[in-house]
């Protein structure tokens, strides 16, 4: 088994950020660019990776009381994750992404999955900003 875990200071109160980062409609704005995500009958979502072209069943949930979002593979067990919002005072807060991957066929390795958790927590920061500095955005 393998796990990484990522986290980034995030200039805006938690209820903020964790909205953003919960939002199922702009999920692409900050994953990965080669995974998409589409909602089925939540928590079942079905996550498509460009890289191999293949679908796989997850779920995704979201518990919004402790800002959190977790999600995994359904049928193989083969990867889970989280994402966690907490506030660390004055309107910051600090986002944590943990990813696990069982089997190793599916760990794409250190180096990438870094690249991937730290470039996907720059979206959401980017996406945050944007919320916070344009609130009708």
């Amino acid at each position: 088994m393998a796990e990484y875990e990522r986290s980034r200071t995030m200039p805006a109160q938690p209820e903020h950020v964790f909205d953003q980062a919960a939002n199922v409609d702009q999920l692409d704005a900050w994953l990965p660019d080669d995974l998409h995500v589409a909602v089925e009958d939540p928590p079942a979502v079905t996550v498509h990776e460009d890289r191999s072209g293949h679908d796989t069943a997850a779920l995704l949930r979201s518990e919004p009381d402790q800002m959190r979002l977790e999600w995994g593979t359904r049928e193989q067990g083969s990867y889970t994750g989280w994402l966690q919002v907490a506030g660390i005072g004055s309107g910051v807060s600090e986002v944590t992404v943990h990813l696990s991957f069982f089997d190793a066929g599916h760990d794409p390795g250190e180096q990438a999955v870094h690249d991937a958790l730290d470039g996907s927590l720059r979206r959401l920061e980017d996406q945050v900003r944007m919320r916070v500095d344009n609130p009708a955005g």
